[in-house]
Formats: C-alpha cells, sequence, structure tokens
C-alpha cells in the first residue's frame, strides 16, 4: 500500500510539472506573437525600407535612441530613418547625444534623418529635431520652447517648522549650490545662471546650424514660447505640414524609393513569463541612487 501510494505521489509530480511546463510554453508563446509586431511591421511587401524610431516622452536617457539610430545608420538596406517624436523634452546632455548623432548618421553614413512630429516636439526634443534633414509636424502639434530650465523644491522653511537643522560640510563655496533646504546666496544664482547660459548658447547653436539660420535670427524668437506647427512653419522651425503617413510618402519619394516602403521597428526585447519569474526585478526598485536622479537638475524641457 506504501509502494502504490508512492508510485501515485510520483505520477502525481510528474503530471504536476509536465502541466505547469505545458501551461508556461503556452503563456512564453502568446506573449511573442502578442510582441512580434512590435519588431517590424510594413506597409506593403515591395520597395526599399525606412527606419522608423519613436522618441517618446521625457528624455531622460540617450539610449535607447542612439543605439537605434546607430543600427539603421550601419544597415545599407534602410534608406532613410523616420524620427517619430512626441516628447516635451528632457535632460540636457541626453538631448545633446541624440541630437549629435543625427548628425553623425546625416554626415557620416549620408542617410537621410526625417523628423516627424506628432503631438509634441518642444524644447530637448525640438533640439533633437533641429539637426535632422527634414522636420514635419501636424498643423496643432506643439513646437519649440527653445530654452533651459533648472528647478527644485525649496524646504528650508519646513525643516524650521519642524526644528531640523541641514548639516552639510564641503570643501567650497559652491559644492552644495541647489541645496534645496537654503535660499541660494546672489553668489550661486549668478553661479546657476551662467551655466544655464552657457546650455542656452549652446540650444541656439545648434539649432542656428541644423536650420541654416542666423545665430541672432534664433536667439530673437529663444524666449521659451511654443507655437503650433502651422505658426511654426512661417517661422522657419519646420520644412513642412504633414501627418505621419505624409512624411513617409515624402521620404520614400527622396530617396528613390518606387512603391510603398517598408516601414522597420526596432526590435524590442522580448520577454517570457520564465523571464519575468525568474528576471532581475531590481529595475523595479527605488534605491537612493535613483531618488538622486530626481534632484535638482538642468532641462531642455516645456512643462
Amino acid at each position: 500500500m506504501s509502494e502504490r501510494r508512492s508510485r501515485t505521489l510520483l505520477w502525481i509530480l510528474i503530471g504536476g510539472g509536465a502541466f505547469f511546463l505545458f501551461v508556461l510554453a503556452v503563456f512564453s508563446l502568446v506573449y511573442i506573437v502578442l510582441h512580434a509586431g512590435n519588431n517590424e511591421s510594413s506597409i506593403g511587401f515591395g520597395g526599399d525600407r525606412i527606419g522608423v524610431i519613436d522618441l517618446d516622452g521625457v528624455i531622460l536617457s540617450p539610449e535607447p535612441v542612439v543605439d537605434e539610430l546607430k543600427k539603421f545608420g550601419d544597415d545599407s538596406s534602410i534608406k532613410a530613418i523616420i524620427l517619430h517624436i512626441n516628447s516635451p523634452g528632457g535632460g540636457v546632455a541626453a538631448s545633446e547625444e541624440i541630437y549629435r548623432e543625427v548628425k553623425r548618421v546625416r554626415e557620416q553614413k549620408k542617410k537621410k534623418v526625417v523628423v516627424s512630429i506628432e503631438t509634441v516636439g518642444a524644447s530637448g526634443a525640438y533640439y533633437v529635431a533641429s539637426g535632422s534633414s527634414k522636420i514635419y509636424a501636424d498643423e496643432g502639434s506643439i513646437v519649440g520652447s527653445i530654452g533651459v530650465i533648472a528647478q527644485w523644491v525649496n524646504y528650508g522653511d519646513l525643516l524650521k517648522w519642524a526644528k531640523l537643522k541641514d548639516v552639510v560640510l564641503k570643501t567650497g563655496e559652491f559644492k552644495d549650490t541647489g541645496n534645496p533646504a537654503r535660499e541660494l546666496t546672489p553668489a550661486e544664482q549668478a553661479y546657476m545662471q551662467s551655466l544655464i547660459d552657457n546650455m542656452f548658447g549652446q540650444f541656439i547653436q545648434a539649432v542656428a546650424s541644423g536650420r541654416g539660420m542666423k545665430y541672432d535670427d534664433v536667439k530673437a524668437i529663444a524666449n521659451g514660447k511654443v507655437w503650433t506647427g502651422q505658426e511654426a512653419l512661417s517661422m522657419k522651425l519646420i520644412d513642412g505640414i504633414g501627418d505621419f503617413q505624409t512624411v513617409v510618402a515624402d521620404t520614400a519619394k527622396s530617396v528613390g524609393i518606387k512603391g510603398e516602403p517598408t516601414l522597420v521597428h526596432p526590435e524590442t526585447e522580448r520577454k517570457t513569463l520564465l523571464d519575468l519569474m525568474t528576471g532581475d526585478i531590481s529595475q523595479y526598485i527605488p534605491t537612493r541612487a535613483k531618488m538622486l536622479e530626481e534632484e535638482a537638475g538642468f532641462y531642455y524641457l516645456w512643462k
């Protein structure tokens, strides 16, 4: 009787394990099938290929856009790249890195990079766009906001109310500039403004260079304002009015593609259910380092 029970238990364990593996395989297969469409989509089956890269949301890092630009730039089957933008901008350095890669692909790889602005292409996102071969936007798109911003919350009064003291040991006058526990000194304010002015000049120069405009002409409109696509066209900030499909058609024609082109999107990382169950989840856990990333910084950002 004991031996029979042991065999029964063994078969239950084997059957249960097999069933679990079967369910896991089915879920993984469904996940892959559902996400396969994100890796490469096409309009039509003839003609050459155009790479499409999405720049969505606040720009906090140059990745993965820079890597995607490099990949399409090195791919001889990709005749042009469309950068599909819907972003209010973001970090100064991150925006500059993407801008430089756009310029590199155009100048070194001799490949056309065209921007299609969807709802918003402002500040750092417009900085990126200004390095492209051509910029399109819808009539109602938000474009512009050429400027720099740095801001943080000062909680000094809260510390006083709670009878707490902020203790700082430093090696130089400006080491804790921007400390949210106190007001800026006049010297610190001048120092911060000098940094912002320098970044502002870089932004203006990038737009002037990319758009073929004079520095002073760009500076005259670089007051942080945004404009509609219709207004931006008359100001020479964009080259044409049109939706994404219009951009695809015009870009294909400009590089000699006959018929409807194949649109190629960057491959996305495929995660199976097993990956989600056993993978590294540290990226989802708040850490002190991640919290510090939210402190004061300099941004090409429209708010």
